[in-house]
């Protein structure tokens, strides 16, 4: 049986193990949780760099030893040059290429808001040379290629799009990096060294940035300097859903972190125990649907929405979705928007802090444009925007895109803390709403929770379907329940990527630290 690792003063989950080793360090250290998380946050940029970069975004979910859980929301907005026009002739934004890398990448300022959340609490934090000093190795000396970039690589090889400075690094003579070859970005070794002498904020002003804005400049990005000097990750509160075994957390919008406090909502309201695995399965499939009606009526960046995005997480909101919901029967409802390449990390320390983390660069190798000067990889973001200016995600200079991302964190009624998360796109809150329901509900142990078989339902890369896709380890009786139910099955490896790479990590009352990784991705969950 899968079990997970404990420790009694530090626990981190990443889904490289590199990372996890950055972060322990740190605590090793006396560090706290959001200093380790910075540290992991810039090895895994490098180490993973088809999931996530420091020309991305990040969102932070701090739940501290008292008071309330902080958000750090560090997205950046559309550039101030790419409006409808800046489209002309196109009827939807291309998933690669300039035209796709046009919002400011926020992540880097991200680290900088949590570090000055450090100091806000009383704690003498860390050099950034210190908290960079893995990651800069690693970008500059190497690190061993993992399964999962050799595979993305693969599959991105015959685009189009990708800019000769992508080609250069990421496909090096036309040829896919090997696993465990050795990968060197020289060029993002030195702009984390730029970092690490001065300053996080220099990547918006300063030096660093006018470079960053001329190389944008060069390749056509709707993006100033002036956009980037304006950037500053923010703070704000995150969304709350009381259940019966306690609160959870998740991020407001312009994330989806309503889908995935509704999909548990909702399943609370239904009385699904998981007792059956097809019903579980079922349930939680029409739950999702219900609540991707919810995301696309109404979640864009918060300055447009006409609702409070809380209001939605009321009793009734909650009773009203589930009332649509046959357990007999699948729906139409709600169809999905497609994947994400995105890492998910966590993090617990001695002081009592735990950090819930996601940084990505959205779809795989993001936008794939590589900055010439600083060998940044930029993100896509800007793709969840739309060309219809009647519509709630109508792409303005200014706005902030949807994001998938929504790391996510429970305070139970028993005293435990769990912190919590996954890359996928879609299918985070799916994947959420299994690790949550699987140890909290169905009292399976934290790492089987995290290994156990998983689903996907909705769109795949270049596809726009309503399968379910789930991995060979279900039964066949879990199988015929829900083909039954009219769900059209699509059957994944028996460990697949797309059911996301998730983690788990669970302060208990004792004060011992649980940690589980993910099977299905490069990482690793260890404590000290």
């Amino acid at each position: 049986m899968a079990t997970s690792n404990t420790a009694p003063r530090g626990m981190v989950v990443t889904p490289h193990h590199l990372a996890t080793q950055s972060a322990l360090k740190v605590l090793r250290n006396d560090g706290t949780a959001m200093e380790a998380m910075v540290a992991a946050a810039a090895t895994v940029a490098v180490v993973y760099p088809h999931m996530n970069s420091i020309g991305g975004d990040s969102f932070w979910l701090i739940v501290p030893p008292e008071g309330d859980p902080v958000v750090i929301e560090a997205c950046g907005a559309a550039g101030s040059l790419a409006n409808l026009d800046f489209y002309k002739g196109y009827n939807k934004i291309p998933y690669t290429g300039p035209k796709a890398a046009i919002t400011v990448a926020g992540t880097v300022g991200g680290w900088e808001e949590a570090l000055q959340y450090v100091n806000e609490n009383g704690y003498q934090r860390a050099s950034i040379s210190k908290l960079l000093e893995d990651a800069i190795t690693y970008a500059d000396e190497g690190f061993p290629v993992s399964s999962s970039q050799e595979m993305a690589s693969w599959e991105y090889r015959g685009n189009d799009s990708m800019s000769a400075e992508f080609k250069r690094i990421f496909i090096p003579n036309g040829e896919v990096p090997k696993t465990d070859e050795r990968f060197c970005q020289k060029d993002l070794a030195k702009t984390l060294r730029e970092l690490a002498s001065n300053g996080l904020n220099s990547f918006y002003r300063g030096k660093l940035a006018k470079l960053i804005a001329k190389d944008m400049e060069s390749l056509g990005m709707p993006i100033t300097e002036s956009d980037l000097a304006n950037y500053s990750a923010v703070r704000r509160t995150p969304l709350r859903l009381q259940h019966e075994s306690g609160e959870i957390f998740n991020l407001p919008p312009p994330t989806q972190g309503l889908v995935s406090l509704s999909i548990l909502g909702i399943l609370d309201k239904l009385l699904i125990e998981g007792r059956h695995e097809g019903q579980f399965i079922h349930a939680t499939v029409e739950a999702t649907k219900q609540a991707f009606v919810l995301r696309d009526q109404h979640i864009t960046d918060p300055s447009y929405m006409k609702v409070d995005a809380q209001s939605l997480l009321a009793s009734h909101a909650i009773s009203e979705m589930a009332g649509n919901i046959s357990l007999d029967q699948v729906s139409s409802a709600g169809k999905g928007m497609g994947p994400g390449d995105t890492i998910w990390m966590g993090v617990m320390d001695s002081k009592g802090f735990s950090v819930s983390f996601i940084q990505s660069v959205y779809h795989c190798f993001g936008s794939g444009v590589v900055l010439p000067g600083t060998g940044i990889l930029w993100h896509n973001r800007g793709v969840s925007f739309e060309l219809d200016k009647n519509h709630i995600r109508c792409l303005e200079p200014g706005k902030k895109p949807f994001h998938t991302l929504n790391p996510a964190a429970a305070k139970l009624k028993d005293g435990r803390i769990m912190i919590y998360g996954t890359r996928g796109g879609d299918g985070q809150p799916q994947t959420q709403a299994a690790i949550f329901h699987r140890y909290v509900v169905q009292g399976l142990n934290l790492q089987a929770s995290v290994t156990a078989p998983r689903w996907v339902y909705g769109s795949h890369i270049g596809e726009d379907d309503d399968n379910l896709r789930m991995e060979k380890r279900f039964s066949e009786d879990t199988l015929k329940y829900l083909k039954e139910r009219g769900h059209n099955i699509i059957m994944l490896s028996e460990y697949s990527e797309l059911v996301g790479h998730a983690g788990a990590l669970v302060r208990h009352t004792n004060g011992m630290l649980e940690g589980a990784f993910d099977p299905r991705s490069n990482g690793s969950a260890a404590g000290y």
